[in-house]
């Protein structure tokens, strides 16, 4: 091989390195997804009863039903009151439905929304849409149940009867694991 097929070769090499790390770098996240047994990652939201802001830290110790949502999406209309039979029927210190909307529209359409469909759970609004990247959501609705201890147990996309046995014996038995 000649001296300057050589250095072709090293430069290739080295080109080939240089952009292979650079294209891992960039589809990393992607490469991570979020799902069953992950780590829930926190999220910054504006609780609409407090006005004050919520993270996943505020929930910390309690069996956690966290959905994304949107007053637009029919499918999100659909499941809500299923959402909030749920939380009426195990509504404790142990459980808590966190319905986080990403509108981009102001709080008042977000509240005006809850309030016309007589949801008394925790609603908060996240307008910048930073945690359906966080989720890494590819819609709405998306819904995590999270474990006490911030485990992602179960993820559904699209409405579900939130209230139908089978959801409430597993929310039932991450409770009874939380007092034990």
């Amino acid at each position: 091989m000649s001296d300057m097929r050589r250095r072709a070769f090293a430069v290739g090499v080295a080109m080939t390195l240089l952009f292979g790390t650079a294209l891992a770098v960039k589809i990393r996240p992607q490469i991570d997804l979020l799902g069953v047994g992950s780590r829930a990652p926190d999220f910054h939201a504006r609780n609409l009863a407090t006005g004050r802001p919520a993270t996943l830290a505020d929930y910390r110790g309690r069996v956690v039903l966290l959905n994304l949502w949107a007053t637009w999406c029919e499918p999100c209309r659909v499941e809500m009151p299923s959402l909030e039979r749920l939380s009426r029927k195990l509504g404790s210190s142990g459980f808590a439905v966190v319905a986080v909307s990403i509108d981009e529209d102001g709080d008042s359409v977000v509240a005006a929304f809850a309030r016309d469909l007589g949801l008394t759970f925790d609603i908060l609004h996240d307008q910048t849409g930073a945690m359906k990247q966080a989720y890494q959501a590819t819609g709405v609705p998306e819904t995590w149940v999270i474990s006490p201890d911030g485990v992602i147990i179960k993820k559904v996309i699209g409405p579900s009867e939130w209230d139908s046995p089978v959801n409430e014996t597993l929310i039932g038995r991450l409770m009874d694991e939380r007092s034990r």
